[in-house]
């Protein structure tokens, strides 16, 4: 920022593109401090020990009695990875076979269900 202006301050006013001298001096002040201004207003968190800065509180809106919903916990697996994986595999071979026995009831033309 303080070589832009030096630059421009330096520069004859024929050497200056697009705006006047003063104009390009504004800008190259005033941006740099519009974004410093607008990173510490709304850009940057600031914690429990920082700049306290006020804020508006939400309006309380009137509530109707509210049941608290217990969820469940979540379900423990205690089987290890190499188990898990050799589970889906299994299930996978029962898809394959469920399929190929579907696939040859069409080709023998046996729409009837199974007995059990």
């Amino acid at each position: 920022m303080i070589g832009a202006l030096i630059d421009i301050i330096t520069r004859d006013d024929s050497q200056v593109k697009y705006l006047p001298k003063m104009v390009w001096i504004i800008i190259v002040i005033l941006l740099p401090l519009i974004g410093s201004a607008l990173w510490f207003a709304i850009g940057r968190e600031y914690g429990e020990a920082g700049v306290p800065l006020p804020r508006m509180r939400r309006a309380e809106r009137p509530s109707a009695p509210t049941a608290t919903v217990a969820r469940p916990a979540p379900s423990v697996d205690t089987r290890s990875t190499e188990q898990q994986i050799a589970d889906l595999d299994r299930e996978i071979e029962e898809w394959r076979l469920r399929e190929e026995i579907e696939k040859r009831r069409r080709e023998r033309g046996d729409d009837a269900l199974p007995q059990s």
